[in-house]
């Protein structure tokens, strides 16, 4: 009996484990970063083999959240936005309407959904955070960022991919009443706000840094870099960063102590040394050149790798001087992820390249055009269980990069 019983709580956890596996935005620290080995460091001429793909996704610009279980994207169909569970062959196990997206300008889902102890995320571009169970979609709750905080809409429609901690879901209406918000990811009650700072939100991702003696999360709002308690919502810092239009979508990198904070339209990067308690900023240096739109960046061995958008090159920035180390036309501006090794860059034009910067140079080892989808390559890179899967518009393609 005592032998049937073990097996039963071994069974129960296994289980718990499983069901329980996060998936979010860039990975497990949200900085681009995949932690894969064995796979091709070279692919074949016409580019890695093509598993599956499926099309019916309709217009957006979401990356998959992948876990053991299943692959979650989102999609669009008439006004109406909704996540599909795929199986790992690309089998539909199902579909869930969350209502209106974003149909205004550069249509369709922006933001990817995020799987969370059990509980699937999505934010729609009109600012509706809708919770839905990992088993069948059911909706557990919704709530409407913007309507619920007397906050307005972005010009080209609410971006963030959305941060969980503990028993908190984070995300940032913006506005004068409230800049970032924490809602219980169960029920979506209101557990704290942060003092607003009259700036809308800016389409950033926030990071969340755990320091010490304090979880920290920093985003942009319009014209600003701010830092928030994530535990109590108290708005510790704002540092002044505005560019042309208010956009700033690029997650803010953090390692040691220092924050590497991006934008695109020219303004470029700065870095910023954290007080020790997280509490307060100071500038360290500025790099106009690196102005990444929308794409991200990796920080490797003292290294930042990313993009330019007016400045129309790929870049390569000490962390520490932000001095250009090497740059390179290799291919269009656009998205990257690191694995195993090497860059994964996803260029505007439909390029999806295979990186290496080992040797102090950007060196295109082998690269591939998307064969599907149409309008923009703005989906970021996701790699899971040495598969690389790649979003345009209406198509997902899952492709196997794995090393023979």
């Amino acid at each position: 009996m005592k032998k049937y019983f073990v097996l039963l709580v071994l069974l129960i956890v296994v289980s718990t484990s499983f069901a329980q596996e996060n998936a979010q935005w860039r990975g497990v620290n949200r900085d681009g970063i995949y932690q894969e080995d064995g796979l091709m460091q070279k692919w074949p001429v016409d580019g890695p083999e093509l598993i599956w793909h499926i099309e019916g996704l309709g217009e957006g610009h979401s990356s998959a959240a992948i876990t053991k279980d299943a692959v979650y994207i989102g999609g669009t169909e008439l006004e109406n936005g909704f996540v599909i569970a795929l199986d790992h062959s690309g089998k539909e196990l199902w579909k869930q309407v969350y209502g209106k997206e974003w149909m205004d300008s550069y249509n369709g889902v922006r933001t990817s959904p995020m799987v969370y102890d059990g509980i699937v995320y999505v934010m729609s571009g009109l600012g509706k955070i809708t919770a839905m169970s990992v088993a069948d979609g059911n909706i557990l709750w919704s709530k409407n960022i913007l309507t619920d905080f007397g906050s307005e809409n972005t010009r080209w429609g609410i971006t963030e991919n959305l941060v969980a901690d503990g028993d908190k879901l984070y995300c940032t209406p913006g506005g004068s009443e409230v800049s970032m918000i924490a809602l219980d990811r169960k029920s979506g009650q209101l557990i704290w706000k942060a003092k607003g700072n009259g700036e809308k939100s800016a389409y950033c991702s926030p990071a969340l840094i755990k320091l010490a003696n304090r979880n920290l999360l920093v985003t942009h709002t319009s014209s600003s870099i701010i830092g928030v308690d994530a535990e109590t919502g108290t708005l510790l810092w704002s540092f002044d960063h505005p560019n042309k239009y208010s956009i700033h979508p690029n997650t803010p990198l953090y390692k040691d102590g220092y924050l590497f904070c991006f934008s695109g339209y020219g303004k470029g990067g700065v870095m910023l040394e954290l007080v020790e308690d997280g509490a307060g900023v100071k500038e360290v240096w500025r790099n106009e050149l690196m102005d990444n739109q929308m794409g991200g960046a990796v920080l490797l061995d003292g290294k930042i790798y990313g993009s330019g958008h007016t400045n129309r090159e790929w870049f390569c920035l000490d962390w520490k001087t932000g001095e250009v180390l090497h740059s390179a036309k290799m291919l269009s501006n656009g998205n990257v992820v690191y694995a195993d090794g090497k860059l994964y860059c996803y260029g505007d034009s439909g390029e999806v390249a295979l990186v290496d910067v080992s040797n102090g140079s950007f060196e295109k080892v082998s690269s591939f055009r998307v064969p599907f989808g149409e309008k923009q390559h703005w989906a970021h890179l996701v790699i899971n269980n040495k598969r690389l899967y790649v979003r345009h518009g209406s198509s997902l393609m899952a492709y196997s990069i794995k090393a023979n």
